[in-house]
């Protein structure tokens, strides 16, 4: 099933086991790990289909299933309760508890974010930071912008930027994770379809493109801040290598860490420099074949100017009534007027996201309240998705059923009650409806509808 050149590449390798890695393959053993969303706590043992769980060594919030569920019909998936995240990748959360264990208000960027998992990760953890995620192919941006409005976070923005792009914003970030674009054989158990994909053409093209994509990034990463590179491949020109790389660049400094030896996670060393990475194995670890490593940015050889002009509009007197006389907006946020709709942005970060919108494309801001009509609020569907509590309008618990007709954005009709509503189940928001004498409007977003279940 794998190519003789794939394996033969892979030959001396540290952690390669020809016989037990081709063994595990031949076995198409499908996992099955999700990750919690920790701003939205739910009764994990209530629930039918996640309760027969394992959890993940390197990250708390991460759990193996049993047995894989029909997440489409799951309410609360669509609620962003939950992330259907690969655990080999979550080893990041334990990565972030060793070199900022408590983090300060600080600024993210995920590089090459789509689909999301590594962004909603980095939102958890840097609850009181601002999280960019970027994704410069339209379609996969799309995907990305739906998982993290579901996700609730508002210290998110969303960029569909080329890396290149962030060299005008010099020393602006405090993490820069860059899960690179690679070969994908770490996938090859997970995705045979990938395994006809894969050449030691496309390794190099991959190697080259990551060279380029690190070298372009580097200089918006503040002195004193930290390079997570990651990849989801097994290939020395994709990962010592890369680290080598990195090695060279003015200033940059390997991290290295001591693991528990039980998770059989494989310590690599690079050539020329011994940078430390590590590698996982699916025949030694419960999860699919990763890579990854950790930089410090000890000197900075950037001016670290960039243009912080405000160019956005406050949000009016009129607006701010309107608002007010349906809730009450957290102090910590600042009010702006952004195509029609009202935005909430932290105040902590104004200069920093000025400086995003006078440079990048920005794709999703913030949080979304909704778009006012006279003196009425038409609440977003970010709104409905975000953790605040202090929402407008009246909450209506609803029942598996009944949470998956709205999902379908079937007509409802409720008995009782008027006027908007979150939706709720299992105390977690779906979305608004409102409530009429003789029927119910349905909003969930019709894009984000299910089809078919």
């Amino acid at each position: 099933m794998l190519p003789d050149s794939f394996i033969a590449s892979l030959q001396g390798l540290p952690g390669f086991d020809q016989d037990a890695f081709e063994k595990v393959h031949e076995q198409q053993e499908q996992l099955t790990s999700i990750r919690l969303n920790t701003l939205k706590p739910f009764e994990l043992a209530g629930h039918t289909s996640l309760n027969d769980k394992e959890v993940i060594p390197w990250c708390n919030h991460g759990f193996y299933l049993k047995q894989r569920p029909l997440f489409v019909i799951d309410p609360l998936w669509h609620a962003g309760a939950y992330y259907v995240q690969e655990a080999s990748s979550m080893f990041i959360q334990y990565l972030l508890e060793q070199i900022i264990p408590n983090p300060p208000p600080s600024t993210v960027l995920d590089l090459c974010a789509a689909p999301g998992g590594k962004t909603t990760l980095l939102a958890n953890y840097f609850y009181n930071g601002l999280v960019v995620a970027n994704e410069t192919i339209k379609p996969r941006n799309a995907i990305l912008v739906e998982n993290l409005t579901k996700w609730g976070a508002a210290n998110l923005v969303v960029t569909q930027n080329d890396p290149a792009h962030f060299k005008a914003l010099p020393d602006f970030f405090d993490v820069l994770m860059i899960d690179a674009p690679c070969s994908g054989s770490g996938l090859f158990r997970k995705d045979t379809d990938a395994i006809a994909h894969w050449s030691e053409q496309s390794v190099q093209h991959c190697s080259t493109r990551q060279a380029r994509i690190v070298e372009d990034s580097i200089g918006c990463l503040k002195e004193g801040g930290y390079l997570i590179y990651s990849t989801c491949s097994y290939s020395l020109e994709e990962n010592e290598k890369r680290m080598d790389q990195i090695a060279s660049l003015p200033g940059m400094k390997n991290i290295q860490f001591e693991i528990p030896a039980h998770w059989n996670i494989v310590e690599t060393y690079s050539e020329e420099n011994k940078c430390q990475g590590f590698r996982f194995y699916p025949d030694k670890v419960k999860g699919e074949g990763f890579f990854i490593t950790v930089f410090k940015k000890e000197v900075s050889t950037n001016s670290g100017y960039y243009d912080t002009k405000a160019t956005s509009i406050a949000a009016s007197k009129k607006e701010l009534e309107v608002l007010k006389s349906h809730f009450e907006v957290p102090e910590n946020y600042d009010l702006i007027n952004h195509q029609n709709s009202i935005l909430a942005l932290p105040n902590l970060f104004q200069q920093e996201l000025n400086g995003l919108m006078n440079h990048l494309y920005i794709k999703k801001m913030g949080l979304s309240l909704g778009e006012i009509k006279g003196a009425d609020l038409i609440p977003s569907h970010a709104l409905a998705m975000s953790t605040w509590s202090n929402l407008p309008y009246q909450t209506l618990a609803i029942d598996e059923l009944t949470a998956l007709q709205y999902l379908r954005r079937a007509d409802l009709h409720f008995p009782t009650g008027k006027g908007w509503h979150a939706l709720t189940y299992k105390n977690i928001r779906l979305g608004w409806a409102k409530l009429l004498p003789n029927r119910s409007n349905n909003y969930y977003p019709n894009e984000w509808r299910i089809l078919n279940y």
